[in-house]
């Protein structure tokens, strides 16, 4: 263990944000369609921050999630948007938190 001063924490949470950050990336629906095959893909609703949604689900917490998958504001992508993004194939904002993929739709305005 290093513990000289100069070493980041890794479990600094303005680091851990700003790891996230630079972790996302436009993507287009087919190329995220295997993973959802899998059952690996999470929607989250674009009135969410997508960095703090990936925080939540880094730090396991459940409450919130529960809290968000009520609202619908978070969860499994349905078939029914699933075929609708095959035909659109709209980019999407993506943040890998293995095993999970969660993408938001934010349209342009």
């Amino acid at each position: 263990m290093n513990d000289s001063p100069d070493t980041p924490n890794p479990d600094d949470p303005d680091l851990l944000r700003a790891k996230l950050n630079t972790d996302t990336a436009r993507i287009r629906w087919h190329e995220l369609q295997r993973y959802w095959a899998r059952g690996q893909v999470v929607r989250v609703h674009s009135r969410l921050n997508l960095i703090d949604v990936g925080l939540a689900l880094r730090a396991d917490d459940k409450a919130l999630f529960e809290r968000w998958m009520r609202a619908g504001d978070v969860g499994p992508v349905t078939d029914d948007q699933a075929r609708q993004w095959v035909e659109s194939d709209p980019e999407l904002w993506a943040l890998v938190i293995a095993p999970w993929v969660l993408v938001q739709y934010r349209p342009l305005h």
